[in-house]
């Protein structure tokens, strides 16, 4: 047991040793910071405080997201088209008169304005005729002068994708005299937006 003191005296020097390199490890001063993972995206900055932030709906060009009309804008455009007045035709004729280009014109520029911002949104322009002559020739005719108004519309600026024509002929009067008075009033052309 002489080597027992001898031993223990090696073992410490050993364990010293180990626990000397082990204590002269460098700690950090400051840990950096925890890296993100890969999935999460960093987060955006915060917009000074005077800086113009565009509301969702909005994009840098002023395009609406919606392709269709929000319902105040809806109104306005039935507001208008309850303005603009029927134009009317002289009997078998399909040329605009002057008091039709003056219906026409009335409210067609702010009408426009908003349609031309909404291409899904499309207005029909029906013709119609008197009680007089056959149901082809009427259908026909009534074409024609739906066509006429749509061509003046497309003059003004509202792209023809977003019109529409049908004749009605004289299936739909608004007047169910056999005179020349009431006749007048049937021959024309009138405005509807579309149903969505």
């Amino acid at each position: 047991m002489k080597d027992s003191p001898k031993l223990i005296l090696v073992a410490v020097a050993a364990v010293s040793l180990i626990g000397a390199g082990c204590a002269k490890k460098h700690v950090a001063k400051t840990t950096p910071p925890a890296p993100q993972p890969a999935a999460q995206a960093a987060a955006p900055a915060p917009a000074p405080a005077n800086h113009y932030t565009p509301a969702p709906a909005e994009t840098a060009s002023n395009t609406p997201t919606s392709h269709y009309p929000n319902a105040a804008t809806r109104a306005r455009i039935d507001e208008l088209l309850a303005r603009i007045e029927d134009a009317y035709f002289d009997y078998n004729k399909h040329t605009l008169r002057p008091d039709a280009v003056k219906a026409l014109q009335a409210d067609s520029t702010e009408l426009r304005d908003i349609i031309v911002q909404y291409p899904d949104y499309k207005l029909t322009i029906e013709g119609h005729c008197d009680e007089r002559g056959s149901e082809e020739y009427n259908l026909a005719l009534g074409d024609a002068r739906a066509k006429a108004a749509r061509d003046y519309l497309v003059g003004v600026g509202i792209p023809e994708a977003q019109l529409s024509v049908i004749s009605y002929g004289k299936d739909k009067p608004v007047c169910d005299e056999h005179d020349e008075t009431c006749w007048q009033k049937n021959r024309r052309i009138h405005i509807v937006a579309e149903a969505k």
